[in-house]
């Protein structure tokens, strides 16, 4: 089931935190509760993917995006996403959830999330997501240029683009 509670409270929080620039990483503390682990006791799989969700509507909304797909009538949505796991979140621990963007392409943002258990990391994810119009994605450059962030993460890192490209030479079924 999808945590519309949490993400009615991540949304209302975020109108009372400090604004973020577009380079900045939104911080949230988290738990993992009963209804996000597994039978193993631990922050279930797919939820971290609903928690990382949490964490860009906090950044997005401290950044502004979500303003200017309202004035837009925009909306968004992901194209893709990579996760690597490195340690377990046991049920009821606090965990911290880092969530920015790196860069963008013609198309897609992509953001850099990170969940920590104190300092030691417990995952990453790289999560491509693009803004969408009546008309389809709108492109990333004009969103930039939308938040007076022209020219703003036009650099992508190597593992970045070697991503986009493993990822584009996967086949579709037929």
């Amino acid at each position: 089931m999808y945590p519309y509670l949490k993400l009615a409270t991540t949304l209302i929080k975020a109108r009372n935190r400090p604004k973020l620039e577009i380079e900045d990483k939104s911080v949230l503390h988290l738990r993992a509760g009963i209804t996000d682990i597994d039978f193993f006791g631990e922050l279930n799989n797919a939820r971290y993917f609903n928690m990382m969700e949490l964490g860009r509507w906090d950044y997005s909304y401290r950044v502004g995006f979500v303003d200017l797909m309202r004035r837009n009538k925009w909306g968004i949505a992901v194209g893709g996403a990579s996760i690597r796991y490195r340690r377990r979140i046991p049920f009821l621990k606090k965990f911290i959830l880092n969530t920015g963007i790196l860069c963008h392409d013609d198309r897609w943002f992509y953001f850099l999330q990170e969940t920590y258990i104190g300092d030691k990391i417990c995952s990453s994810a790289l999560v491509k997501a693009g803004v969408t119009s009546k008309n389809g994605l709108v492109p990333a450059t004009e969103v930039a240029i939308a938040l007076d962030k022209e020219g703003w993460g036009e650099v992508m890192p190597e593992w970045v683009k070697a991503w986009i490209e493993a990822e584009g030479q996967r086949p579709w079924p037929s």
